[in-house]
């Protein structure tokens, strides 16, 4: 069959995209393969000889020389790779909440993972855009993980959030402390008097090894994940960094769905 020009640009394209992806992905893997082989010794088990090699690294470089835009979506999509690939062993556990760290459908079929913390502004600004997806979709489960990086004060405030689970008042108290001021001991008290809490009880539930463990366990998300800040979110195969919007996660709420 006679190809077009065009569509034999186009499927150079896709070739060149997916050898460039390839070749990068190789080529991280081959940093950190043990001993000291070298590149071309596992070219050659590989059974690439280095005439093939020769034209290979021709063909890519002239390519990537006169369309250098496909190295930033090819980092894109080979970073994308990574992030499914380390969430993919923790997914499970990270959908399953702390008990009663949950808003929208508690049962939903779709699970959105938030990383949170009170003192932050764009977490703040961010109470309205999940309002809203939850209001869009009644298959939504949000899963909350305080994380608290931002000020001294966050701990406080994420250890009564878990508190405030533990009663049944985790939407009312996480919605009190984002309406409230900034994190401190009379905003936490406040939030928490608002939001129906016994404070004594909650106070008590605070100090628990499980709340300190459950802590522990999110900052080793974060961190096995590559989440440095807040808010942040995890769903599907996917992390996204940052607030992004009701639209942004709307688009990541379907996808999730789809697949």
């Amino acid at each position: 069959m006679q190809l077009s020009p065009r569509l034999r640009l186009l499927v150079l394209l896709v070739a060149l995209a997916g050898i460039t992806i390839a070749s990068l992905g190789w080529y991280r893997a081959s940093r950190t393969a043990a001993g000291s082989d070298d590149v071309s010794a596992q070219l050659a088990r590989a059974g690439i000889d280095p005439g093939q090699r020769a034209a290979f690294e021709s063909l890519v470089r002239a390519y990537i020389l006169d369309h250098p835009e496909v190295l930033p979506e090819a980092m894109d999509r080979l970073q994308a790779r990574e992030t499914a690939d380390r969430l993919k062993p923790v997914r499970a556990a990270l959908e399953t909440p702390f008990p009663g760290a949950v808003l929208g459908n508690p049962a939903g079929k779709v699970t959105l993972v938030e990383f949170t913390d009170f003192a932050c502004t764009f977490c703040r600004g961010s109470v309205a855009d999940i309002q809203a997806l939850i209001a869009a979709n009644p298959d939504l489960k949000v899963v909350l993980r305080e994380l608290p990086i931002i000020a001294p004060e966050s701990e406080p405030a994420a250890r009564m959030a878990l508190a405030a689970a533990a009663q049944g008042k985790f939407a009312a108290y996480h919605a009190a402390m984002f309406a409230g001021p900034r994190p401190d001991t009379a905003s936490i008290a406040a939030a928490a008097t608002r939001a129906g809490l016994d404070l004594a009880t909650a106070q008590a539930f605070a100090k628990r090894a499980e709340v300190q463990t459950e802590i522990e366990h999110n900052l080793a998300y974060a961190r096995n994940l590559g989440i440095n800040g807040t808010p942040a979110f995890a769903i599907g195969g996917q992390i996204i960094s940052g607030a992004v919007g009701k639209d942004k996660l709307q688009e990541a709420v379907d996808a999730a769905r789809k697949g």
